[in-house]
């Protein structure tokens, strides 16, 4: 089993740099809301409610907002949201998924496109850059769990495919339908995690230097900085020199 620790390093660097508590929150409780909606309002009958209170418990959201968002999901009122992905290109080629949730397609695309456009980025068709990811459950711990050895058996014990150990954490994943026996499994073993989700976890991915890598968290910024997106995925690698500046 093996991993990129530069991928690992960014998602950290990207969860201290929440800026807005108040608007990961809405997209929590947005995540929340379409699941329970979609499916049953108890988490113990439906896999993706379940995941995605999960990650809101992992982020320190309040039990109130969680209980809320499920009610909203009952309440037959509020907005219908679909859920779409849009694909497109970063600086140096970079592959990037947007991942979103909107109840104005025209809106959410129109803003999208205009991002891409004005962070030195271009928008794609569906499907242009999804072949370089896979769709994959990942399970992240903190270092202090235990060692790389002790979650690497409970990985395997649990079904996992792959996993990744650093000085900021494990990484581990498994195959998108296994997400919710192995999240249980390594739960049993391991304890409560810091995220239990579904990811695209790229299979190829595109080298960047220091300028490219500030222009490409540019442009993350102002996807995120957008209510309808979701979640923003790239396919970058870059150097610890690299990485060290960037957080610097």
């Amino acid at each position: 089993m093996a991993g990129h620790s530069k991928w690992a390093n960014i998602q950290h660097r990207k969860g201290r740099q929440d800026k807005i508590r108040a608007k990961l929150f809405s997209k929590l409780s947005k995540e929340i809301t379409i699941a329970a909606k979609m499916g049953d309002p108890d988490p113990d009958k439906n896999p993706r409610l379940r995941l995605a209170v999960k990650e809101a418990k992992g982020q320190s959201m309040p039990k109130d907002n969680i209980e809320r968002a499920i009610k909203k999901s009952q309440a037959g009122e509020g907005e219908e949201y679909e859920e779409i992905r849009y694909e497109g290109y970063g600086p140096n080629g970079v592959a990037v998924i947007v991942e979103a949730m909107t109840d104005n397609r025209n809106r959410t695309a129109s803003n999208v496109r205009s991002t891409f456009t004005k962070n030195g980025g271009n928008l794609g068709e569906t499907g242009s850059v999804g072949f370089m990811f896979e769709r994959k459950g990942e399970v992240s711990y903190p270092a202090e769990v235990g060692d790389a050895d002790t979650v690497m058996m409970a990985a395997i014990e649990a079904g996992a495919e792959d996993v990744e150990s650093g000085e900021d954490g494990h990484l581990i994943w498994c195959a998108d339908t296994d997400l919710n026996d192995v999240s249980n499994a390594l739960e049993a073993e391991l304890g409560e995690s810091t995220s239990t989700k579904l990811v695209w976890k790229p299979t190829t991915t595109t080298d960047m230097d220091l300028e490219a890598m500030e222009k490409l968290m540019r442009l993350i910024d102002a996807l995120e900085d957008d209510d309808d997106v979701q979640r923003v995925t790239t396919n970058f690698d870059a150097s610890d020199e690299v990485m060290a500046q960037l957080d610097g």
